[in-house]
């Protein structure tokens, strides 16, 4: 798991309650300040990552991606934990994220999972290995997604996925990949340094102190960070020594690196996968123009055929319980957000600007809207602002280096997240709306 759920986790193995996101009271439905958030991901997991921080602008927003994010990950679901955070691995690493994968290596561990498993794609069973194909076309080029891909995921004896089962794969897979695109274009996949790239913390928690958050270290934090010290502990040497164990015989050894300790300070130990090739399929398989492509001449998308609306969200929720409203939520709440200055130097509204970047990312996938004016994109967006959306939404590994800092110098921090936020949702809900109309045809036929 990236980043704390804002509420406990429920016992495992009994049902989970039913959301009831449409009987929220007002007090609910106010934005949760950033220090609340932060103090329960403090208190739960010991350590605010790199993600959340920069969320963490947007209070409103982080409160609903760490919602979703926890139901994906630690609730009742079709897919064995272990399975969960695998898949997000191997969604990670299609975009050579180290930050992403780094974290789900450990969260793998914590939940029990083979270690064996992290040597790559030849070592898990052969049922999640078939995920791979769908991964890479999912991740690249979505609109080659079609029924075939569905049904040789379903009907493969005794490896076959059930619905449900794929379906809250590819749910994952889709947020995973356009995680990525929020890492790399926001530089958390840059905040680890040259040397430590691909590295992971693994500190005590009571290491790190957030005094920018509020006006400064609060009692309570103070609390709870010391009383997650203690809970912790015996936690925390059981996965030292699960990542002892992953060092020991040479084979091990050619598959996982352990860094040595960055001269910062930190304490803990670190761990690193050195060559993420191993989780991908295909790796020199990438993104290519839709308008260019000729691969059995792909169709325009329409979203008055297919939309997220009337027919994405009825079948993710009937097939995998309430994921649908936590994912309604989260595409509502981001286009709710207020921040944007921008728009003003286009002279437009906010709306406007941000409905620009939403049908330009979904355009870079092929999806059209018969109600959108498409020469509004190149008046709203600057040819710089356009190339950058592009590179995150498609590329995202490709982004340099402290590009984010140099981008819209004359705009705030916050503004910028939130140009990020708009690219991870708009990608996001764009592989879903293939995804689930290619199970929707195989459905039907």
């Amino acid at each position: 798991m990236i980043l704390c759920p804002p509420s406990a986790e429920p016992p495992r193995g009994k049902p989970c309650q039913r959301l009831q996101l449409s009987k929220m009271t007002a007090n609910e439905k106010k934005e949760r300040p950033p220090q609340l958030l932060f103090v329960k991901a403090l208190a739960s997991r010991g350590r605010i990552e790199a993600i959340a921080q920069q969320m963490g602008y947007h209070p409103h927003y982080l409160d609903s991606f760490l919602r979703l994010q926890h139901y994906l990950l630690h609730m009742d679901g079709p897919l064995p934990f272990d399975c969960r955070h695998f898949i997000a691995i191997m969604a990670a690493a299609r975009h050579r994220c180290h930050y992403l994968v780094n974290l789900h290596v450990l969260q793998f561990l914590r939940v029990g999972g083979d270690p064996l498993w992290l040597r790559g794609l030849d070592c898990i069973p052969p049922k999640l290995r078939r995920l791979s194909e769908i991964n890479k076309v999912l991740a690249h080029r979505p609109w080659l997604v079609c029924k075939e891909h569905i049904e040789k995921l379903l009907k493969i004896s005794e490896q076959s996925w059930s619905l449900a089962e794929l379906v809250h794969a590819v749910v994952l897979l889709a947020h995973y990949h356009a995680l990525a695109s929020f890492a790399f274009g926001c530089g958390c996949e840059q905040d680890l340094g040259p040397e430590g790239r691909g590295s992971l913390k693994l500190g005590l928690p009571g290491s790190v102190c957030f005094c920018d958050v509020g006006n400064g270290c609060s009692q309570e934090m103070l609390h709870l960070n010391r009383k997650r010290s203690l809970d912790s502990c015996m936690e925390l040497e059981s996965l030292r020594e699960r990542v002892h164990g992953l060092q020991v015989g040479s084979e091990a050894r050619e598959e996982l690196r352990l860094p040595a300790q960055r001269e910062e300070g930190f304490d803990g130990e670190f761990l690193g996968a050195a060559d993420l090739s191993c989780y991908v399929l295909d790796p020199s398989f990438g993104y290519q123009e839709f308008a260019q492509c000729n691969e059995d001449q792909p169709q325009i998308f329409r979203v008055q055929d297919y939309s997220w609306e009337d027919h994405g969200f009825s079948l993710v929720n009937r097939l995998y319980s309430d994921i649908g409203h936590l994912l309604d939520e989260k595409f509502r709440k981001v286009d709710g957000l207020h921040s944007c200055s921008m728009a003003k130097r286009q002279g437009c509204e906010q709306a406007t600007f941000k409905r620009g970047i939403w049908n330009y990312v979904h355009c870079l996938f092929g999806i059209r809207y018969d109600d959108y004016d498409y020469a509004e994109v190149n008046h709203l967006l600057e040819r710089i602002l356009k190339l950058y959306i592009k590179t995150v939404t498609c590329s995202p590994e490709k982004m340099e280096s402290q590009m984010f800092e140099r981008f819209w110098k004359q705009f705030k921090h916050s503004e910028k997240v939130h140009v990020n936020l708009l690219i991870l949702e708009a990608r996001l809900q764009a592989e879903l709306l293939y995804a689930l109309r290619a199970i929707t045809h195989y459905m039907v036929s």
